[in-house]
């Protein structure tokens, strides 16, 4: 899976974690718990965006050749 492919998948798991949050149908805990899976994607998230950033940074831009 490419990083770009991964990042859309943490994308969907935070929607749907969203989603359930704003429903007001989990207990306490159980919000508690999905707070902090939210907090673990979002670390993911950020890497991901890190690593498309890097990845791009280190492509020269098309037409152009690395100088010598």
């Amino acid at each position: 899976m490419s990083s770009a492919e991964h990042l859309d998948t943490v994308i969907t798991q935070l929607e749907r974690a969203a989603e359930q949050l704003r429903s007001g149908e989990l207990s306490t805990d159980a919000a508690a718990t999905m707070v902090e899976d939210c907090a673990a994607l979002a670390t993911q998230a950020a890497t991901e965006l890190e690593q498309l950033t890097r990845a791009d940074e280190a492509a020269p831009p098309p037409g152009q050749d690395t100088l010598l």
